[in-house]
């Protein structure tokens, strides 16, 4: 039998209260499930840990708190309790079967049953299970060969799985962009092809943390490509119009090993800043979210592979090093000519080590000039500040004096 004994996170002291409290109850009634021995098998990271249980919650709860664990009822209605050992949270889910869906959410009953628990997830891939002895299970029957070989395939009837949870459209493209081999599974683009209007009753915020997931992919090529093809793209996030200019950038930053950002790669595939500000209000992303995307499609000041390091500096200190390093990757991903990639990686180098010089002039050397206090030391301080830009951020004190006490003679 496969087996995943000695993964760092099963030998972890925190992982072994858990599952000892657990199996204290009832022994071999709780295994670890989903991400964590799938990402194990496939030599990913594991982030977070998730176990599945033939307990009931109360029995979880009562096992925890005999344990001195804390637990919480974090989704009780679906059957799930996070115990926490050592400040580190684990989902414990009572195995579950479906009793009705709507293609958003699903009432569920409770079972003992490891097969209808697995039947009602996903993918083949998802529904793996290991003991605490590290042992694999594989209801399904094709998990293990699916993670092995990086397919994602939905357990049963791919159309069924979707109408219990029409998301399942978008993470079949996010599995295949993170865990996918080769071209996707046929039978399963055809179900998400079919199903796609099903897009429209999910929740704007659903489908952008999707999104986002998708997009933070390393190489999200192929799923990209799929989507595009059978329109998926579109009903998701009509908005996403520059495609060609992703699927360059993507293959840059593979290219030459550059570290990737989902937000990055959303604003690439925007036309321009009203199509961020559409977007972000469509699917209510952050006002975080909004302030970035919608500065990574500005205008000015224009970021060519050419700016000499004047221009670096003005630009760095106009937008900062986020929005900089931004407009530089898709500038970039516009810029078919090879040769000039040197050029660009040095932008990116510049930006990482820019350091935002202060103009070394408070409100006090302001009114010691004879400005009054009020809103004219305001703008004073910005006509002075103007200067200090245009003359390359000179750290003179003696010349940005002189240039107060002229500013402020001229507003007077």
């Amino acid at each position: 039998m496969t087996s995943i004994a000695g993964a760092s996170w099963l030998v972890a002291p925190e992982t072994k209260r858990v599952m000892a409290a657990l199996e204290a109850a009832r022994a071999g009634a709780s295994r670890f499930v989903g991400g964590c021995v799938r990402n194990t098998l496939m030599g990913h990271s594991v982030d977070d840990i998730d176990i599945a249980t033939q307990l009931t919650p109360d029995q979880v709860t009562l096992a925890a708190h005999a344990a001195k664990l804390a637990a919480a009822p974090t989704g009780i209605e679906h059957g799930t309790i996070t115990v926490i050992a050592d400040h580190k949270p684990f989902e414990v889910t009572t195995l579950r079967r479906d009793v009705t869906t709507d293609g958003r959410r699903a009432t569920v009953a409770f079972t003992e049953d490891w097969s209808e628990d697995a039947g009602r997830r996903d993918f083949r891939m998802n529904a793996l299970y290991a003991g605490f002895d590290g042992a694999v299970h594989d209801p399904t029957g094709g998990g293990l060969d699916d993670a092995h070989a990086g397919r994602v395939i939905f357990i049963g009837d791919g159309e069924t799985r979707l109408r219990e949870d029409y998301l399942r459209i978008l993470r079949f493209f996010r599995f295949n962009a993170w865990y996918g081999k080769g071209e996707l599974d046929a039978v399963g683009l055809a179900a998400c092809d079919a199903l796609q209007a099903g897009l429209a009753s999910l929740s704007a915020e659903r489908v952008w943390k999707e999104l986002k997931k998708l997009l933070a992919a390393p190489d999200p090529r192929v799923a990209l490509a799929a989507m595009e093809r059978i329109g998926v793209t579109g009903k998701a996030a009509p908005e996403a119009v520059r495609l060609a200019r992703l699927m360059r950038l993507i293959d840059i930053e593979n290219q030459l090993l550059l570290d990737h950002d989902a937000l990055t790669r959303v604003a690439a595939m925007l036309a321009d800043a009203e199509g961020a500000r559409s977007l972000v209000r469509r699917m209510k992303a952050s006002n975080e979210e909004r302030a970035r995307l919608v500065s990574a499609l500005g205008d000015a000041p224009r970021i060519v592979s050419f700016m000499s390091m004047r221009e670096v500096r003005r630009a760095l200190y106009a937008l900062g090093i986020a929005t900089f390093q931004d407009r530089v990757r898709l500038a970039w991903a516009e810029d078919e000519d090879a040769r000039k990639a040197s050029q660009w990686r040095a932008l990116l180098a510049l930006a990482q080590s820019y350091v935002r010089p202060t103009l070394p002039l408070s409100g006090e050397d302001i009114m010691a000039a004879g400005v009054p206090e009020g809103p004219l030391i305001g703008a004073v301080r910005r006509e002075v500040e103007a200067w200090w830009i245009d003359a390359d951020f000179p750290d003179d004190r003696l010349s940005i004096v002189e240039r107060l006490k002229a500013v402020a003679q001229g507003l007077a």
